[in-house]
């Protein structure tokens, strides 16, 4: 072996040592990837509650099997677990970009949690709760729920590197937010674990809502983010007193405020519409008129 090729062979070594050895997830990218899993582990527990409330429902008529266990409880558990899994999606990103833990790896397990504890957990949760009962449109209206999750998830994906997409750029979402569909869904199931009416539970009507929500998840509406919400200054004390307010309105009557919550986004979708429109306007106007028409509103 000549020296310069000793020289070559140490060179090649020296720079293998050098060259960073590619790992797995940075313990830094651990909190928000656990938190959610953790989602994904709370959405299928709320299927696991649901399809024990309905073998309990199924077994009513015998005393014996109903020693543990009560139908209504375990729906309500399923739900909770439903809602426990939005909370922690909700904190997962923030977490990862307080941290500067954003991963691609972080993203698709992200899509795949959402996918699952919004799309399906819902779908099956009220399939077996309603939905069953006319098994053809009810499986149909549940398939439609999961399917436009899926799709509503999937655009989002495609479109999260596009920094000129039309509703981002003014602060608007492309359709209901994941977590805030499976919300809507369960406005049926809300109304009866405070009426108890057999009524509210009807495979017609559950159906029928669970397909306008499935509607609303791939329509392209702009709808209201954090970032398009910005209360002035002078109110900003006031908002906080109504979120602590809403908060306690929770813990002491969750399925009447979650009713409450959702007629309010549900009014609030055309004043979206129609403030994203107002935005577009402005934008799209020459720029002397712009500022003549802020010197006529100053």
């Amino acid at each position: 072996m000549t020296p310069h090729q000793r020289r070559a062979i140490m060179r090649r070594a020296e720079l293998g040592r050098r060259r960073p050895i590619p790992g797995g997830l940075t313990l830094r990218a651990l909190a928000p990837n656990a938190i959610t899993a953790a989602a994904l582990a709370s959405g299928l527990t709320g299927i696991r509650f649901a399809i024990t409330a309905a073998s309990v429902g199924a077994l009513a008529a015998h005393p014996v099997a109903l020693t543990n266990a009560l139908p209504l409880d375990d729906w309500r558990k399923s739900v909770l677990a439903v809602v426990l899994a939005a909370v922690l999606d909700g904190l997962d990103g923030r977490i990862a970009r307080l941290l500067k833990a954003q991963s691609r790896f972080g993203s698709e397990l992200d899509s795949l949690s959402d996918a699952i504890s919004f799309g399906v957990a819902p779908a099956l949760i009220l399939f077996l709760w309603s939905l069953q009962h006319a098994p053809r449109l009810g499986w149909f209206a549940s398939l439609a729920f999961a399917i436009c999750m899926a799709l509503r998830l999937a655009r989002f994906n495609a479109r999260i590197d596009l920094a000129d997409e039309p509703h981002r750029v003014a602060g608007f979402l492309t359709g209901v937010p994941a977590p805030l569909g499976a919300a809507l869904a369960f406005l049926p199931i809300y109304g009866w674990f405070v009426s108890g009416d057999e009524w509210v539970r009807r495979p017609e009507l559950v159906g029928g809502w669970l397909a306008i929500v499935a509607f609303l998840l791939i329509s392209s509406i702009p709808t209201f983010s954090w970032a398009s919400i910005r209360p002035r200054r002078r109110v900003r004390l006031e908002v906080i007193a109504v979120v602590a307010l809403v908060f306690a309105a929770l813990l002491s009557d969750p399925w009447i405020t979650l009713i409450g919550l959702c007629a309010i986004y549900v009014a609030l979708l055309p004043v979206g519409i129609w403030r994203y429109h107002r935005f577009r306007r402005r934008v799209d106007r020459p720029f002397g008129a712009r500022v003549a028409s802020d010197q006529r509103d100053g």
